[in-house]
């Protein structure tokens, strides 16, 4: 290799759990490699933990550089990685390390979807960078091209799969005919779900991820707050059975627009039909669909998630800004100019389709068919050929499941028209919503 010139660019790594151990595997295997990339030596100066001895089982470790002083990492280095997690921890460490002269790269997408404005302003003040690929995606390159490839164009929406415990769960009830119950457990105990899967079935991670995307996407802030939630605990079997004999699959999607009334971020359950690229997306894979104006339909695809392969994704924007400190420079900041107002919930308008637990007797459809025309909302189709697996205890009657699609309607306005059906005497149990995209 090239002889190098330069001392070593130090770097600071908080956190090593299951992604910052293969981020510093990464960076100490390959570091000659890394090096002759960047054009100048780099080196792994310092490992923060709460628990040292924790590192003891990654033999790649150097136990002296080994650390509980969060704080001396992360203002005593040139790139500092923060993968540590949660927000306010680290939001302090993250805004020292800006103030002490380092860029940044992290994968915390919560901190970056509740203050992501504000450390992107710290960073261009100090005259540094933040780079953040892992947190949306994984390993899919998808980030940096939002950021770099794109900024020549107008993006206006994306529709993401990005969670991989949801994708999988939902994959695994569509092929399978399992319960999300049974999924879920099965789910957690080969690793794929956390031991309190909340933040990923409720839609949560998502929809974090959601706001990164509507924030670099439109040049606007928007936050964790701005994002509505849907998870996908309510999905059935029966769900799932109703889906795939209509030929569409069920999907927890992250959907981020920017329309006439505003931006707009949303995370939901939706149905595709197969024929969509993001029906074909399996198990724990991560695939986002981008729509810009003069490039058109974008796809990025690849696995969403684990410790190696987030870690590609780090140690791939630590390469990058080892770079520009070796030619010094910055690469580009993150222009937020534009603040566009965020959409209302009844700006947007969708298909759904709606499942009712019916008891069997004349008169029920037209009687749900009125409330529908009374709130002005137009019925596209109906099904009621499915069979339920679920009862009515106080109906001695047969139990039938009657499924409505509409046409374009408003959120708003659809849930009214369900909960005036819920309140005819002949529907019992939980209706089923799902939005259809086409």
């Amino acid at each position: 290799m090239a002889e190098l010139n330069g001392t070593p660019i130090r770097v600071g790594l908080l956190g090593a759990g299951t992604v910052g151990s293969q981020t510093a595997r990464l960076i100490v295997e390959q570091k000659d490699e890394l090096s002759a990339r960047i054009g100048r030596p780099i080196e792994l100066t310092g490992v923060a933990c709460l628990d040292p001895k924790e590192t003891e089982k990654f033999p790649w470790i150097d136990q002296s550089i080994v650390t509980t002083d969060t704080m001396s990492v992360a203002t005593n280095s040139d790139i500092v990685i923060e993968l540590i997690g949660g927000t306010t921890v680290a939001r302090k460490f993250v805004l020292a390390a800006i103030e002490s002269g380092a860029s940044v790269v992290t994968a915390n997408k919560a901190l970056l979807a509740k203050y992501g404005p504000e450390i992107y302003a710290a960073a261009e003040a100090k005259g540094v960078d933040i780079y953040f690929e892992a947190a949306v995606g994984g390993a899919i390159p998808f980030l940096r091209p939002l950021r770099e490839s794109l900024v020549g164009d107008k993006v206006t929406s994306m529709l993401g799969i990005v969670n991989g415990t949801t994708n999988y769960i939902l994959d695994e009830m569509t092929t399978k005919g399992l319960q999300f119950e049974d999924v879920l457990k099965d789910a957690q105990a080969k690793g794929y779900a956390e031991a309190d899967p909340t933040g990923d079935i409720e839609g949560y991670d998502a929809a974090n991820k959601a706001a990164i995307m509507a924030t670099l996407g439109f040049h606007t802030p928007v936050t964790i707050d701005d994002v509505s939630v849907e998870g996908i605990t309510k999905i059935t079997a029966d769900d799932i059975a109703a889906a795939t004999a209509e030929g569409k699959v069920i999907k927890l999607l992250a959907v981020v627009e920017n329309g006439e009334a505003g931006v707009s971020a949303r995370v939901y359950p939706a149905l595709l039909p197969e024929s969509h690229p993001l029906a074909s997306v399996h198990g724990s894979f991560n695939a986002i669909f981008v729509k810009a104006e003069a490039a058109d339909d974008l796809m990025f695809y690849g696995r969403g998630a684990g410790g190696a392969p987030t870690a590609s994704a780090v140690v791939g924007d630590v390469v990058t800004e080892a770079r520009h400190i070796a030619a010094g420079c910055t690469g580009p900041s993150i222009p937020l100019y534009k603040n566009l107002p965020k959409a209302p919930v009844s700006a947007s308008k969708a298909a759904f389709a709606v499942r009712f637990l019916i008891h069997d007797k004349p008169g029920v459809l037209a009687a749900i068919a009125t409330e529908f025309a009374k709130n002005g909302v137009s019925i596209n189709g109906v099904n009621q050929d499915l069979k339920p697996t679920l009862t009515d205890p106080g109906y001695d009657g047969e139990i039938q499941q009657l499924r409505v699609v509409t046409h374009l309607t408003d959120e708003d306005t659809l849930r009214a028209t369900v909960k005036a059906v819920q309140a005819l005497d002949f529907v019992t149990g939980e209706p089923s919503i799902l939005r259809v995209l086409d």
